[in-house]
């Protein structure tokens, strides 16, 4: 079997959608994979092999203007790959701008399957790419796989001909098998959040809450890993609010060293404003992190207020730090959520299950389209 992919980012750019596709490729190896993407960074290589993935990059290294060319150079690059590889299914990751060139790429081999999944937490934003774009890609795929319950009611609005599965991001559970150090009774406490930096994660909010929790006489440390273009801000919030000595901004670590920092946290929070699934949450779980999140997108999948975590109020720093006070508090309560959301990874995002539901994926995209 003969697949190429079409991200908008991809390697050394990591995030849910990228970690997806390096570990669903890995557990495939019996696939040939090819990868279009944006190379969005100067220095790059065009042409690079990672894993099991050939990955072929588009643009001159400019983060601005590789995206905006990518729908028509990635479709240019996919019909030159095509006539020396003989593609049996195209997947497109997210209905972003290495979609787009999937989606023309459709127009002129409509026999081969189109596969779209879709990773984002804010799908639908009035955006003139969203208005022009969106839409038309997810009409055009064969078969649509989501990550959340909340992603797949969006697009069968869209798409009423596709089938659409449930495949959620997992979690490598070996990795995050690191001994921890919880409930040690220590009196010094330490949250966590592995985040971009950007509104729609609500780190702001998070720093809101680290102010509120000094009137709570608590011996309290807060991460802060992960960038983005908000960092100054945060910085500059956590300053004012007189709280930057409470915070530490780590920016961002190698996905190595994260389960490190997750062995010694006591709390994972991200008080999101829009979310898709969110794979910190689940490899906090894995690490017998305790989690607090909102009940937007696809979180509510996961988390199931008191029993695998806590929810807390979008844009609400008291409510936030009620909650965090009250898992310090009673440690009966911690002790459940942390092994009930150990359990539920092992059982429901394991990567290596979700590698084979893929597969099934791509065998049922190319029967199907060898019926037609």
């Amino acid at each position: 079997m003969k697949i190429l992919f079409f991200s908008t980012a991809y390697l050394p750019f990591l995030g849910g959608a990228e970690l997806a596709i390096k570990e669903i490729t890995g557990r495939l190896p019996d696939v040939e994979f090819d990868l279009i993407t944006a190379k969005l960074k100067r220095g790059l290589p065009d042409f690079e092999k990672s894993g099991n993935v050939n990955i072929h990059r588009i643009g001159s290294g400019s983060k601005f203007l590789d995206k905006p060319f990518l729908p028509n150079l990635g479709f240019l690059k996919a019909v030159s790959l095509h006539k020396k590889n003989n593609y049996d299914l195209i997947h497109g990751v997210m209905a972003s701008q290495g979609s787009a060139a999937a989606y023309l790429f459709k127009f002129l081999y409509s026999k081969i399957p189109f596969v779209l999944t879709l990773q984002e937490g804010d799908l639908g934003r009035n955006s003139l790419f969203d208005r022009f774009w969106q839409r038309r890609i997810i009409k055009k795929a064969d078969i649509i796989t989501a990550i959340s319950d909340y992603l797949a009611d969006f697009v069968r609005k869209f798409n009423k001909k596709a089938p659409v599965y449930i495949i959620p991001n997992g979690v490598d559970l070996e990795k995050f098998s690191i001994p921890n150090n919880k409930f040690q009774n220590s009196n010094h406490k330490t949250i966590i959040t592995v985040s971009r930096l950007v509104r729609k994660n609500g780190i702001d909010i998070l720093i809101k809450a680290v102010k509120q929790l000094t009137t709570y006489n608590l011996q309290l440390t807060t991460l802060i890993i992960g960038e983005g273009k908000g960092r100054k801000k945060l910085e500059k919030l956590a300053k004012d609010l007189g709280v930057q000595n409470r915070i530490q901004f780590l920016g961002s670590i190698s996905p190595d060293e994260i389960p490190k920092y997750l062995a010694e946290a006591d709390i994972f929070v991200r008080p999101s404003r829009s979310e898709g699934l969110g794979s910190a949450f689940l490899e906090a779980m894995a690490a017998g992190v305790l989690v607090i999140g909102t009940s937007v997108g696809g979180i509510p999948d996961f988390l199931k207020d008191g029993e695998t975590g806590l929810f807390c109020k979008v844009d609400d720093p008291k409510d936030l730090a009620e909650k965090i006070n009250k898992l310090l508090e009673d440690e009966n309560l911690s002790r459940k959520l942390a092994e009930n959301g150990r359990k539920l990874v092992e059982e429901k995002y394991n990567w290596n299950g979700i590698a084979q539901e893929m597969r099934k994926i791509y065998e049922e995209a190319i029967s199907r389209n060898s019926n037609l």
